[in-house]
């Protein structure tokens, strides 16, 4: 989900009841009544809305927003509102990014990706009528996405693979190969998709079909080699995302309370239709410091690549930033050149090359091996 230049100003022409103007009791009551409180910018003090107007009015709408209901942290808070954490920054700027030096290492495993399950993966994905995350079809695909994931982890036994829940049904999924560090290195994609509507077809092919299975193919990669890491990776695969940034925000809600070292969380988010043929290097929801260091390895190994900003809360990693965590954000294409079929029944497996798909996995392979020795 990146769409900065579609409608953003639903706010004002919806005239949705603020939170600035509901007490505590009211909050827990309209939360039990299904409402859920969206911001919209650092501005908006948050609307009241059914998910079914989330989807529908805003998601459908390609309106940038946040479910933040669920959120108590007033740090996080205050970072959803454009509020700097000082704190934040200074623990990112401790971490060293150096320069890219492990490029026969990494060059050897990218040698053995290909296109090959990424083209099965992904004509599965997007099979399902939607992947809409309080949808039949939804849990359909995460029990899915699970037991294949767990298949392809089968080759390493020292691979987990879990189950993140939620107060949905769409639970998240996370893999991890544990390293002789408890340091995290984090590549995030959302595999739960909309079609404009909570009923709507949604294959959901380029957003985000596409950004999973390369997730998948540089797993399986590591899998077979039985690659034994220093930082701890994980793959985290999200749900709910087209909700409001549900599942990831969760998870690093958890992570931040765990008290996690992250030392860098990538997120991919469309990684399928790329008429200029370059990484998208996007600079909103990301670190200075790792922002330059994702970029280094994409000149290493591919060349150069293009930059935007993806805006409010535009995708997974905005939750990662705003609990504290380092992070980046890659895509495949700027937002003005980007898929043209995004939240509608047309994203569709044929408007999906594999050339990108597989150009993103190279740089997934890449950015994992260097930032191993970080």
């Amino acid at each position: 989900m990146h769409y900065k230049s579609c409608v953003a100003t639903l706010l004002v022409t919806l005239g949705l009841t603020t939170a600035a103007s509901v007490g505590d009791a009211d909050f827990q009551a309209r939360v039990k009544a299904g409402l859920r409180l969206i911001k919209t910018s650092p501005t908006d003090q948050g609307a009241w809305v059914t998910d079914e107007e989330k989807i529908n009015n805003y998601t459908g709408k390609c309106a940038h927003f946040v479910d933040i209901t669920d959120i108590k942290d007033q740090d996080v808070l205050r970072a959803y509102s454009g509020q700097a954490d000082n704190s934040r920054v200074a623990a990112a700027a401790r971490i060293t990014y150096p320069a890219v030096s492990h490029q026969s290492e990494a060059n050897g495993l990218i040698a053995q990706l290909n296109t090959s399950g990424p083209q099965t993966w992904l004509k599965t994905l997007t099979d399902f009528y939607n992947r809409y995350y309080r949808s039949t079809y939804g849990t359909q695909s995460a029990t899915w996405l699970f037991n294949t994931v767990k298949s392809i982890s089968a080759a390493n036994s020292r691979i987990t693979v879990s189950q993140f829940s939620h107060s949905y049904a769409q639970p998240s999924i996370i893999v991890r190969i544990p390293g002789t560090s408890p340091n995290l290195i984090i590549m995030g994609a959302h595999f739960d998709s909309t079609g404009g509507t909570t009923t709507a077809r949604g294959p959901g092919a380029v957003d985000n079909a596409s950004g999973v299975v390369v997730l998948m193919e540089t797993l399986r990669v590591l899998a077979n080699a039985r690659y034994a890491p220093r930082n701890t990776m994980e793959f985290h695969f999200y749900s709910g995302e087209e909700a409001g940034l549900l599942g990831s925000g969760d998870i690093f809600r958890n992570y931040k309370s765990a008290g996690k070292t992250v030392l860098a969380m990538v997120n991919t988010d469309m990684a399928g239709y790329s008429p200029s043929g370059k990484i998208s290097s996007y600079n909103d929801y990301s670190d200075t410091g790792l922002l330059a260091y994702v970029r280094r390895v994409i000149t290493a190994y591919l060349g150069s690549y293009t930059t935007d900003t993806c805006g409010y809360g535009c995708s997974d990693h905005a939750s990662a930033y705003s609990n504290g965590f380092p992070t980046a954000y890659v895509c495949d294409e700027p937002d003005v050149t980007s898929t043209p079929y995004i939240h509608s029944p047309n994203d569709a497996y044929s408007t999906v090359s594999f050339t990108t798909v597989l150009r993103h996995t190279k740089f997934t392979m890449a950015f994992l091996i260097e930032a191993n020795y970080l």
